[in-house]
């Protein structure tokens, strides 16, 4: 009698089951994590469980090789069950990204990724500080050197789980002498810095996150400057592996209410005999919405996985327009999307307690127009528009 041998799983299979497994828990905790507006713990401590916070590192340092297209799948899973829990995941692999494509042949940064791969460490960003707000071109703060040591005090107005991570990678001028834009980005472990928190967080959604202010008091050694240019970072990497993760989590919380406006039209038929209610409309409307959505992100990863070796491409002023307008199209698309859900629903939708209430999704993706405001990418990429010339074809 010949043994049945199942067929191996795919590795995007089995990351899409561990999502599953962690994304529950975070269900589980989300009102709690929304209504404390407290770090959602129980979802990290899966997610480490599952050993999904190093799938980015290279498999030599004790990774999984995982591409950016599964860092987006797993914060669309994520984002279904709790925005807040998939925003930080999303938040922390960006940061694992730059670390993998612009420092892992750096001999301090390799030993870090080894440890974010073996103890499933969490990293946050502080690009954010009192000059700039949110222009993540600009920093007051610098670096100080004396030779081989480096001192660093920032006043980061926003800080992300901050007084939950175990590495800080932020931004700050290359010195004292240089200017707001010539600017470097270093990676500081807990053991390197102090948190002094200076503003509070106490916002309409994605609360979970904590994204209180803090004084960044920090010491370390040069060789934790990451290698390459900041600049360079933030094209090549920071800004659009951010906007397509970012986008994937909103894809996600807009999923999720539009299968609670499913349920809640489903239930609704039953108890009237197959009658829908007046809303029911606006579910086709969001199903729509959400489908143009997730293909407008599907076809800007492969648009960046396509070029994701080659910096030249990814500098070029068409790409990093692109990368720019799918952060304000996904967000407007979310938006619309939960929405037409929230109509959907009626009453039911705009409660905030009971099974169909689409209060939090509503108050989460509301942040999403104004993470990086709209306004200023719509800005600065005026001067590409009014280059780029209106297509004469519809097939290019």
């Amino acid at each position: 009698m010949t043994a049945h041998i199942s067929p191996p799983i795919s590795p995007a299979i089995d990351l899409t089951r561990r999502a599953e497994t962690a994304a529950r828990v975070a269900a589980e905790y989300a009102e709690d994590v929304d209504g404390r507006a407290r770090f959602p713990a129980e979802a990290f401590a899966a997610l480490r469980s599952e050993q999904l916070m190093s799938i980015m590192v290279p498999s030599d340092l004790g990774g999984e090789d995982a591409a950016v297209s599964d860092v987006v799948d797993i914060c669309y899973v994520l984002g279904r069950a709790c925005a807040s829990t998939a925003m930080i995941f999303a938040m922390h692999q960006i940061m694992a990204a730059i670390l993998v494509r612009h420092a892992r042949h750096s001999a301090w940064h390799r030993r870090l990724l080894r440890r974010l791969a073996s103890e499933q460490l969490l990293l946050a960003s502080s690009t954010t500080d009192g000059i700039g707000g949110g222009d993540l071109r600009a920093s007051s703060c610098a670096v100080v050197t004396d030779g081989s040591r480096i001192d660093l005090m920032k006043n980061a107005t926003v800080m992300s789980y901050g007084a939950e991570a175990n590495v800080i990678v932020t931004t700050a001028r290359r010195s004292p002498d240089a200017s707001a834009g010539d600017q470097v980005l270093v990676a500081l472990t807990k053991d390197d810095y102090r948190l002094e928190r200076n503003v509070a967080w106490d916002a309409l959604g994605m609360r979970g996150t904590c994204s209180a202010g803090f004084k960044l008091v920090a010491q370390g050694t040069t060789e934790q400057v990451l290698p390459e240019p900041y600049q360079a970072i933030l094209a090549r990497s920071m800004m659009p592996i951010a906007h397509l993760t970012w986008s994937g989590v909103w894809s996600g919380v807009a999923a999720g209410a539009v299968e609670r406006a499913r349920r809640f039209l489903r239930t609704a038929a039953r108890r009237s005999g197959g009658q829908l209610p007046p809303g029911a409309a606006h579910l086709t409307r969001a199903t729509a919405t959400l489908r143009t959505l997730r293909g407008l992100v599907a076809s800007e990863l492969s648009r960046f996985e396509a070029v994701a070796a080659n910096p030249e491409a990814l500098e070029a002023l068409d790409f990093q327009a692109a990368m720019g307008l799918l952060k304000v199209s996904a967000s407007e698309l979310a938006v619309a999307t939960v929405m037409g859900a929230l109509q959907a629903c009626g009453l039911a939708g705009y409660r905030n307690d009971g099974e169909f209430s689409l209060a939090r999704p509503l108050r989460d993706i509301l942040s999403s127009t104004i993470m990086i405001n709209n306004d200023r990418i719509l800005a600065n990429a005026a001067n590409a528009a009014m280059l780029a010339e209106v297509p004469a074809r519809l097939r290019t």
